[in-house]
């Protein structure tokens, strides 16, 4: 009896067990992962981090204040390389990466091989969809990594949507990654934004009637006045500074109202160059949500949009124009409508939003030499000129440099083989030459950065910048404030502040309230994105996630 008991109690208590284990495997089977509907990644061109608290007082409520006050601020974010560009910024923010690793290293940069240019994102063996122009040979073959947002695409077997946007192509092309469902980017020669035969054969009819309404033809028309009474602008030089700043062709001055609807004459690549560039982009954004469905499926899509006027901007007006400060009141406006949208679309707090920059911007060197500050301009081309006149008299051949781009010294290595020459030689002759010119602070030999001078900061960014099928054999550094350009305007390049330290800001599903100040890295973008979605962060990534930011 006692017998029958046992066995009947054991019986029970297994099945019971069965039962429970059954549930609970059935209940770990039908729970979905938190995830957000849609991540969207913003990045400003030419953002400098100070410009979040430059014009605070004058931003509204939801647009940059909104992620500052809402989301998670990394006060300290510095990019860890150079030549600080946005090609290489827009592929290191998405692959958490460097161009040791991901191959992008440069804008345009030298096949040490051939001695041919190569811009970023040529490709040769794709066509324009949407236009008959160059401007849509373009795809992101030349990246050699994988992205945050192609790791999406692998982790959720394609299902996922990704969507890159931007004026410039290799804004929208290199964010999107390999696997991007489509990038499209903005053509001069048609007015219209465009993709190419590595996406689609054809652009979805939604672009077709975006383009059909003639944004940039209707933006340009409303002219470019100041957002608010000119004489608020208090934290800009006088509107009328040409020292400073460059005009448009065919204005008389650098100054408002500027008379867009007079001097675009029907050329649609003017809208680069003002603030409307950036309206227009964050237009086609909310259109390719609508119809792409982006967020309303059971997957995280990903839109990757690049805001380029802010680039063009600062580089013909400089930072410290009137023409900036409003370029930057208006996107903050246009953001807090993006938000207004997104929440409206998706719901308040179930997409995410991070906003950076691809590098910042020196201030104009004739306006700090105004101001008692060291400054100038370097003119690379004599520089290039004498140094290579200096190469002929010792070795008795020409054009041993190609050129001088990204501030490093390529070779014509085809030349060098033939004449049989001594690149050791040569390296050591040009840094001589190099370290005597009153602009330049290091001439640094980048396959013997170990054994050089400098400061570990600056040998690291070097190493890290350094690809050696892509980049020149010396990396020049000049002193602060000095950089190679025009006299009007700004450009960026360098490892300074002014041109490293970036706004990383956080916003939305999974995102604490908070700020930090220790010291991040744009590389570290995308694996916090990827522990945010518990994805694989990118093939080549050497980053690390900022676990502050994540609940």
């Amino acid at each position: 009896m006692k017998i029958k008991v046992l066995l009947t109690l054991t019986f029970a208590t297994a099945v019971f067990s069965l039962s429970a284990q059954t549930k609970k495997t059935a209940t770990v089977a039908s729970t979905t992962l938190p995830r957000p509907k849609l991540v969207v990644g913003l990045v400003v061109d030419q953002m400098r981090w100070d410009y979040l608290y430059r014009y605070y007082d004058r931003y509204q409520a939801g647009g940059f204040k909104r992620m500052l006050n809402e989301g998670f601020t990394c006060e300290n974010t510095q990019i860890p390389y150079i030549p600080t560009v946005t090609a290489i910024g827009h592929s290191s923010i998405y692959t958490g990466s460097v161009p040791a690793i991901h191959g992008i290293a440069g804008n345009d940069f030298i096949i040490q091989a051939t001695g041919k240019s190569m811009y970023c994102t040529d490709d040769s063996t794709v066509t324009a969809v949407g236009s008959d122009s160059k401007a849509g040979k373009m795809s992101p073959r030349n990246l050699l990594v994988s992205t945050v947002t192609d790791e999406l695409r692998l982790a959720t077997n394609f299902r996922s949507k990704v969507i890159g946007i931007a004026l410039k192509d290799r804004g929208g092309i290199l964010p999107g990654g390999h696997s991007a469902n489509a990038a499209y980017w903005f053509d001069d020669a048609t007015g219209a934004w465009i993709s190419s035969t590595y996406y689609m054969t054809e652009l979805p009819t939604w672009v077709k009637t975006f383009n059909a309404g003639k944004p940039a033809e209707r933006y340009l028309k409303q002219d470019w006045n100041t957002l608010y009474p000119i004489n608020t602008y208090v934290q800009s030089a006088p509107d009328n500074s040409p020292k400073y700043e460059g005009k448009f062709a065919g204005a008389d001055a650098p100054t408002f109202p500027i008379k867009t609807s007079e001097l675009y004459k029907g050329k649609a690549g003017m809208i680069r160059s003002t603030p409307f560039g950036n309206s227009m982009t964050l237009d086609l954004a909310k259109a390719a949500i609508e119809n792409e469905k982006l967020g309303a499926g059971t997957v995280t899509d990903f839109l990757a949009v690049s805001l380029s006027s802010t680039d063009y901007v600062g580089d013909q007006f400089g930072p410290n124009s009137v023409e900036a400060e409003d370029t930057y009141l208006r996107l903050d406006k246009d953001l807090a409508a993006f938000f207004t949208y997104l929440d409206g679309k998706l719901g308040k707090g179930n997409y995410t939003v991070f906003l950076s920059a691809d590098h910042g911007a020196a201030h104009n060197p004739n306006f700090l030499i105004d101001h008692n500050i060291p400054a100038g301009v370097w003119k690379s081309g004599d520089t290039q000129t004498r140094l290579n006149k200096m190469l002929e008299d010792k070795y008795k051949v020409k054009g041993v440099v190609l050129s001088l781009e990204n501030y490093q010294v390529n070779f014509n290595n085809a030349v060098i083989k033939k004449e049989n020459l001594n690149t050791d030689a040569l390296k050591f002759d040009c840094i001589q030459f190099l370290q005597q010119e009153p602009q330049i602070a290091y001439a640094v030999d980048m396959q013997r950065v170990q054994l050089a001078t400098i400061p570990d900061e600056l040998r690291t960014r070097i190493q890290n910048g350094y690809n050696a099928e892509r980049s020149g054999a010396i990396q020049i550094v000049l002193k602060p404030g000095w950089f190679s350009g025009g006299q009007t305007g700004t450009t960026h390049g360098s490892w300074n502040p002014y041109d490293a330290h970036i706004p990383l800001v956080f916003m939305g599903w999974g995102i604490k309230h908070g700020s930090l100040t220790r010291e991040t890295h744009m590389t570290d973008i995308a694996p916090t994105v990827a522990e945010l979605l518990h994805i694989q962060a990118p093939n080549g990534n050497i980053g690390t996630a900022i676990g502050e930011v994540l609940k």
